[in-house]
Order: structure tokens, then sequence, then C-alpha cells
């Protein structure tokens, strides 16, 4: 009897280990397609290019956007950019749709009432090189325009909208339906909605909730 618990005991061991090892390559593979299904249609993972968003953002800063969510104003989000295929950039969410949207002296209006940007504050405090066209200016400088005078004067508006869209933007002032006006926090720098354009809902990848690189910038939005 005893001999053959011993003859058993072996067999068991080697089903267990079996068992543990097989185990193992499901919880693997079960948490490789979570991470891929997450990263596929729920997150985006990506990285900043360039100065537009400084300084809330730099140059190289990698991010977390969650897809699908409810964009608000003020929401920073990465787009797919209109006017380069292929190209991605990080913007903030000013205008929504129905929205007028006026810069006078410096200062953002939306609907005819003072939109305070307190997101800008840091910027505020940083200048412009002598060599930059705004010299001097601080990063968060905003130069006077409202959608009426992009849509009659602007060359990159006239290049890529009709000219029934443009005059009807000229005459409401409002952000089109199903389009968003964006914009970088370094301001002097940026290349927006002022000049790319509205961007439409389709492009919008996600909302940016989270950067977590380099870890010292470790911050959720």
């Amino acid at each position: 009897m005893a001999e053959n618990n011993r003859r058993r005991r072996p067999q068991k061991e080697e089903e267990s280990g079996w068992k543990f090892w097989l185990q193992t390559i499901a919880m693997t593979l079960a948490i490789y397609a979570i991470f891929f299904l997450g990263f596929k249609y729920i997150l985006s993972n990506d990285k900043v290019s360039g100065p537009s968003m400084q300084p809330t953002f730099e140059n190289g800063d990698k991010v977390i956007a969650a897809r699908h969510s409810n964009i608000s104003r003020g929401d920073v989000i990465v787009l797919k950019a209109p006017d380069e295929a292929g190209s991605f950039y990080i913007k903030r969410v000013i205008g929504l749709p129905g929205d007028t949207v006026v810069s006078k002296n410096n200062k953002m209006y939306i609907n005819g009432k003072l939109y305070k940007e307190d997101f800008l504050k840091a910027g505020s405090k940083l200048k412009e090189p002598d060599t930059s066209l705004y010299a001097g200016k601080p990063y968060s400088y905003t130069y006077d325009f409202t959608l009426s005078s992009l849509a009659k004067d602007s060359p990159e508006y006239k290049t890529r909208y009709s000219n029934s869209y443009l005059k009807k933007v000229e005459k409401t002032n409002k952000v089109p339906a199903g389009t968003y006006f964006v914009m970088g926090d370094h301001r002097t720098v940026s290349k927006d909605s002022r000049i790319i354009g509205f961007i439409n809902k389709k492009s919008v990848i996600g909302e940016v909730k989270w950067r977590y690189w380099p870890f010292t910038r470790w911050a959720i939005f």
C-alpha cells in the first residue's frame, strides 16, 4: 500500500506542475489581450512632439489618452493632424460646437464672456527669446482674432474651406457643428485652429488623462 502511494505521488506532482504552467500561460495571454484591446479601443499611448503645449507639456513627454471621452472646453486632446497625413497633434479645446470665439487684448472671450485660462499661468511667466517674432512676449500671448476674421482673411482657411462655408463662419463667428476650435498653451508658436482650421470630432483620438513620462513630471489631468 505504501509502495503504491509512493508511485502515485510523482504523477500528481507532475500534473500539478503542468496545471501551474498552463494557468500561468493563460493568465499571461489574458493580460496581454486586455492591454491590446484596451489600447486599441479604450486608451491611446502618445508622445508629445514640439513646443506648442509648453510648459504644460514638453517635447518628448509621454501621455495616455482616453478614447470616446466626453470632450469639454479646456480639455487637452490628441487629434489627427488635418494638414499632415499620419501625424498627430496635442492641443487644448477652446471652442465647442456653436461657441463664438474672440481674442482681444490677450484675453479670450467665449460666447461674449471672459474665459479664464488658469492653465496659462505658468506660460505667462516665460518670455520669448529676442530671436522670436514675439520677442519679450510671454508664451501665453494671444494675438487678436475672431472666427469671422479668420474666415475672411486667413489664406489657410481659404485653401481648406469652400466659400460658402467661410461665409457662414464669417457671418456667425461660431464654431461649426461637429467641430472644435483648439489652441496650444504656447500660443506664440502653436500651429492650431488659427491656422489649421476647425477639428472634426471624428479626428479626435482621445482626451489626455495621464502623463507617465518623465517620472519627474508624472501627472493626472
